[in-house]
């Protein structure tokens, strides 16, 4: 989302970086060139302002023009002032001492709330709670099914109540989830192509009704500017306790994220990374900051891993490169589990040096995994241990079983076979290798 971004602010950086020392013009010429950046950024003009100010103010001060690296002490600023635009630290979710939780989700149409009402509950049924789904859209047509269906995938079950009235029908989930024991209850509400009148006067009844803990607006990140004026229209009326931006996976500018919390004063608390039902991500202004400067963001990743690939198979897969036993089995564990993480141009850009979207044509093919699958579970238990005993004839019964071709076969050999050699660099040259090993088992 943000590569255009980072393209113009790693321009900007290089005039302070060619300088051994600076002066208060040569600052003055560099933060011109941030405030474009932030501008054709579609960040929202009076927080651009403020935000150079800051910027300018620090950068012509001692720390900078007296330092010895005063492009590294700009970047450094920069990187701080961004972080404290974007809200400084993470916002959690409020959890009420007393169950249930009460999540009001409402947004305009198509912003993806409902989508994000089922990604949050599935996201919290993984830490252990209990939610239940209230359907208070009664308008658009197959919105409650909607809802049924996505719940239904993420396990979790929906209260609802036909077309009666969205607040009835809120006051009557919570009283339901008390008498049943569901600790945290997500309420998607009805959306509108425009705020209007009366879908807020719905909203404030919906809220009077429920007494929700959290009043969270799911925004569009792709409408840009817009997302930032439906904020705080929105904040005004309901006076919101968060914001989830969704679409970041997109090609959108950016400047919704960089201006919602400066003009709402209300947190970014999720984000929205893609269309699966797990690609919701807790909002790190600090991390978000370090990856629109091209510094990654090992902490996510990380945590990505930890969520993604289990331990236990981890220290089973150390064991079996270190004895040299790596199968053909174990292969397609490994590219399963890296799907899991999302896509390569997401986890590459997550690394210090990769600029957002320097990757974007790095994807995990997932028809070349379903065919790389497809052929490895054609084998033999033999065979995929033993795959040096594949001669042409098993070629070509593996090829006809699998609805692949021997090119094909010998194309994941091939890739097998890299991945194993691989390995025993990491696995050969004593402890300084052996400790690259362990590294890449966290």
């Amino acid at each position: 989302m943000f590569s255009n971004l980072a393209d113009k602010l790693s321009e900007a950086f290089k005039k302070f970086r060619n300088k051994g020392k600076l002066t208060e013009a040569d600052v003055k010429a560099g933060m011109r060139e941030i405030k474009l950046a932030l501008l054709e950024a579609d960040v929202n003009f009076k927080v651009v302002k403020a935000f150079v100010n800051k910027v300018s103010e620090r950068a012509v001060g001692a720390e900078v023009l007296e330092s010895l690296l005063p492009g590294q002490q700009i970047v450094k600023i920069v990187n701080e002032e961004l972080t404290a635009l974007m809200g400084g630290s993470n916002s959690k979710l409020n959890i009420s001492p007393k169950p249930p939780t009460v999540v009001l989700m409402c947004g305009l149409q198509g912003s993806g709330k409902t989508t994000h009402t089922a990604k949050l509950a599935k996201m919290y049924k993984k830490q252990g709670k209990n939610p239940l789904l209230v359907a208070c859209d009664i308008y658009r047509p197959a919105a409650i099914k909607q809802l049924q269906v996505v719940a239904e995938q993420v396990g979790v079950p929906v209260f609802e109540r036909g077309t009666q009235k969205p607040a009835e029908t809120a006051k009557e989930a919570i009283k339901y989830a008390v008498k049943y024991g569901y600790d945290m209850v997500f309420v998607d509400t009805a959306g509108r192509l425009h705020v209007d009148e009366e879908l807020m006067a719905e909203l404030k009844e919906v809220r009077d009704a429920a007494n929700p803990t959290e009043i969270l607006l799911v925004v569009d990140a792709m409408t840009g500017q817009d997302a930032v004026n439906v904020a705080e229209s929105f904040n005004n009326l309901l006076d919101l306790t968060g914001v989830i931006l969704t679409k970041l996976d997109g090609d959108t500018r950016g400047g919704a994220a960089l201006s919602v919390r400066h003009v709402t004063g209300k947190p970014i608390k999720f984000i929205g990374t893609g269309e699966k039902l797990d690609a919701i991500e807790p909002f790190h202004p600090d991390r978000m900051a370090s990856r629109i400067l091209g510094m990654g963001d090992v902490l996510t990743l990380i945590e990505k891993a930890e969520a993604t690939i289990d331990e236990k198979k981890a220290l089973e897969m150390e064991r079996k490169l270190r004895e040299q036993s790596f199968t053909l089995e174990d292969f397609l564990d490994q590219l399963t589990q890296i799907k899991g993480m999302g896509s390569m141009d997401q986890l590459l850009g997550m690394m210090p040096g990769v600029k957002p979207g320097a990757l974007k044509d790095a994807k995990v093919d997932e028809k070349a995994l379903s065919r790389t699958e497809a052929i490895i579970l054609s084998m033999t238990p033999y065979e995929r241990t033993h795959p040096g005993t594949l001669n042409s004839s098993r070629k070509k019964r593996i090829a006809a079983g699998s609805g692949t071709t021997v090119e094909e076969i010998n194309r994941l050999l091939k890739q097998y076979e890299q991945t194993k050699d691989m390995m025993k660099r990491f696995m050969g040259g004593g402890k300084k290798k052996k400790g690259k090993l362990r590294g890449l088992f966290g």
